[in-house]
């Protein structure tokens, strides 16, 4: 960051302790499987889009986990950044805190046993009354079409567990929150409560455009969040729905970021920060006043195995270098590894250790 602009990130590395990265948000089950164009076009799907699951996707995941390879990966947008960032920070373990709700079945204990197994503190609402959460990952080339059964996930309740003390005292350990758009579809209070939170203490709330439909669907929830929210992050699509639900009257990606940088914001000690990535094109970020672009790490289009998973790994590459309170810079360059490394592999995994200096 510039001098001159509010010292949002300085470039001194703090002291990692637990839970200092907290995300909320929707815990799914991937179920990932190579598809045909004759799939999608029997669900109606767009080759590269995330939607909510409708009656007539039922027998989609039905068909879906017939396909000869297909993959189990915990999934969700937030828990899969959060988990990234982890992955990034390696050590101390439980720097990340995630919060959702699964149901009380085999996804929810899977959920359970790979949140421990990426070193996540997460604190699940667990419930009988729906099944956890999946979400179906169409794969069609180095396109992905996601439909979220969101299921238990739709079940959080502030008053159940955000508003509990235990985990209330959590909330208040973190220096920095990642909540996905997504969340907005399920409970808007709660975010509105961490959101005041941070920018009351004037800690670092960061969210997601996550998809055009939210933009769309769920303009009113989203504007409620935005005087709150000090990193938005999206992609060159929902940059564009978002820009055109607001009436920007623009299409070109460094004005819209300009103009989201100068919606209304609560905490005036930190200039918002946007940042809109664009797949294999620059990533735009509002740098002081200035927007600027970001080139990605190259790569080979034969090593892309699939890109699932990218957006969310950007965001948690980003957040582990926040956490220790790198410059942007740095951080849209953490992003854009943990990115790299992800469209390598299936779903949104990684190796053991990430190979980043």
């Amino acid at each position: 960051m510039s001098e001159e602009g509010p010292n949002m990130l300085t470039g001194r590395k703090t002291a990692l302790s637990e839970n200092m990265l907290f995300g909320m948000g929707n815990p799914l089950l991937d179920i990932s499987a190579v598809v045909d164009k004759d799939f999608l076009d029997k669900f109606g799907l767009k080759p590269n889009d995330q939607i909510l699951a409708e009656d007539r996707h039922k027998a989609l995941f039905e068909e879906i986990v017939k396909r000869n390879k297909v993959e189990y990966h915990a999934g969700g947008s937030t828990q899969n950044s959060v988990k990234i960032a982890q992955w990034m920070l390696q050590k101390p373990h439980k720097v990340a805190t995630f919060f959702g709700c699964i149901g009380k079945d085999r996804f929810g204990e899977i959920l359970k046993k790979k949140a421990e197994e990426a070193h996540v503190d997460a604190h699940y609402y667990e419930q009988n009354e729906e099944p956890t959460g999946t979400c179906a990952a169409c794969i069609t080339g180095d396109n992905r079409s996601l439909v979220a059964n969101l299921a238990a996930a739709n079940c959080y309740k502030k008053e159940k567990h955000l508003d509990l003390d235990s985990n209330w005292e959590l909330v208040k350990k973190a220096k920095v929150y990642y909540i996905a758009g997504f969340f907005l579809t399920v409970s808007p209070e709660s975010i509105v409560k961490v959101a005041r939170h941070a920018s009351d203490k004037n800690k670092i709330f960061c969210m997601n455009l996550s998809a055009p439909f939210i933009s769309q669907f769920f303009k009113e929830p989203l504007m409620k969040v935005m005087p709150y929210v000090d990193i938005l992050f999206g992609n060159e699509t929902e940059a564009a729905t978002f820009a055109k639900e607001l009436g920007f009257e623009t299409d070109d990606i460094a004005e819209i970021a300009k103009k989201t940088q100068n919606l209304p914001k609560e905490n005036t000690k930190r200039q918002r920060v946007v940042v809109f990535t664009q797949g294999k094109d620059d990533t735009v970020a509002t740098v002081g006043d200035r927007v600027t672009m970001f080139p990605v790490l190259d790569i080979d289009q034969n090593d892309i195995v699939d890109t699932n998973g990218a957006g969310d790994a950007f965001v948690g590459g980003f957040l582990s270098a926040l956490v220790q309170e790198h410059a942007l810079e740095e951080c849209i360059r953490a992003g854009h590894y943990a990115a790299n490394v992800i469209i390598r592999r299936v779903g949104c995994t990684f190796p053991e250790k990430p190979d980043y200096h």
